[in-house]
């Protein structure tokens, strides 16, 4: 199983990283071990040194079959299902990395940093392109987005990834975060919605 994400596909979120609304010339594709997989409501340890740890809530689709350079118009046949998923980012770590010119994957791939809900069928979901999510934490909400507000849309995603690497069934894609990210601490409550349905919950240990 393979996880692939997405960085800088919301414009307000680029905006509040880096100051600019620019849309990436390409989608900007990074990778996470399966080891980074959180599921079943399990709680997320926070690493005690690797400083700040942001959430990122996104949408995630599973992918439903192999594919190698899927057509953009085919695209939604690769994939059954979708949920929340929160996308655990050690900001510290990461500016640290990019600054030097370094790449970054270290501050996005240690244990438990791809928590993931539960799959919804694509026929109970929706429109792809117009889901709405939220996330929130002890109750309040932080983050908000919706599909629509993306730069690259998720078949587009999909046909651009499988140019250069192979899809197979169980790989899941994180398609980005919308505006904010902020830290996560000892004993919140986490819980992402997708619609008005509650599809991730666990707290932080």
């Amino acid at each position: 199983m393979k996880i692939f994400a997405i960085g800088k596909n919301y414009a307000e979120h680029n905006k509040e990283l880096d100051g600019s609304l620019l849309k990436p010339e390409k989608p900007v594709v990074f990778m996470m071990p399966d080891t980074a997989l959180l599921t079943r409501h399990r709680p997320f340890f926070l690493p005690d040194d690797m400083g700040r740890i942001d959430y990122e809530a996104e949408i995630v689709v599973r992918i439903c079959r192999l594919g190698k350079g899927i057509p953009q118009r085919f695209a939604h046949r690769y994939y059954d299902a979708v949920t929340v998923g929160i996308d655990f980012t050690a900001r510290d770590v990461q500016r640290e990395l990019r600054a030097k010119g370094l790449p970054w994957e270290m501050s996005k791939c240690f244990d438990g940093a791809a928590a993931v809900g539960e799959w919804v069928d694509m026929a109970e979901a929706g429109d792809i392109d117009r889901l709405p999510f939220r996330l929130d934490i002890n109750g309040e909400t932080v983050q908000q987005g919706c599909t629509a507000e993306m730069y690259y849309g998720v078949d587009e995603l999909i046909a651009y990834i499988s140019r250069y690497i192979t899809l197979r069934q169980g790989d899941l894609l994180f398609t980005g975060t919308p505006v904010g990210v902020g830290p996560v601490h000892i004993d919140d409550h986490l819980e992402g919605y997708l619609n008005q349905q509650k599809v991730l919950e666990f707290n932080v240990k």
